[in-house]
């Protein structure tokens, strides 16, 4: 595995982790497929969401990837009235990652970041490499340091 963008940060960051490959199916970008190959439950993989808002521009949500971004909610806790999720053509413009492959980690600006409250019940949880093909599992705390992140609700309730 080519180390990312991601990983160099983190290496850089003196922040451990673990590189999770697995095989892309470019017909089924689901985080819960990625989940079940890297033998992890979909409650500890957590896929990247970047919308944008009326106030704040752009904002980073990362979720489980069993679960839905509740807009609605994410506009609240980001401090915006309307949210929207930024169309795939504009991601990689924007983020420098495309889509089944976005990091919250190396992203071309430090954008405000928002994680669901679960990923506090896990010592460690996935996120992209910022590649497809791999995920790195990191220590939830270590996280939630590099990324500002703000714990929160943003999921649609089951």
């Amino acid at each position: 595995m080519q180390k990312t963008n991601a990983m160099r940060m983190l290496d850089k960051a003196k922040i451990a982790y673990s590189a999770l490959e697995y095989v892309v199916d470019e017909n089924d970008l689901s985080g819960t497929t990625i989940a079940k190959q890297v033998g992890l439950g979909f409650d500890e993989v957590f896929k990247t969401l970047v919308a944008k808002g009326d106030k704040s521009g752009p904002v980073v949500m990362c979720i489980p990837v069993d679960k839905e971004i509740d807009l609605k909610k994410a506009a609240k806790v980001s401090g915006n009235k309307k949210i929207e999720m930024v169309h795939v053509k504009d991601l990689l413009g924007l983020t420098g990652y495309i889509r089944g492959g976005c990091s919250p980690i190396g992203m071309k600006k430090q954008f405000p970041t928002y994680i669901c409250r679960s990923c506090t019940d896990k010592e460690k949880i996935t996120v992209s490499a910022g590649v497809k093909g791999c995920q790195l599992l990191v220590k939830v705390q270590d996280l939630l340091a590099y990324t500002r992140a703000t714990v929160c609700d943003i999921v649609k309730n089951d």
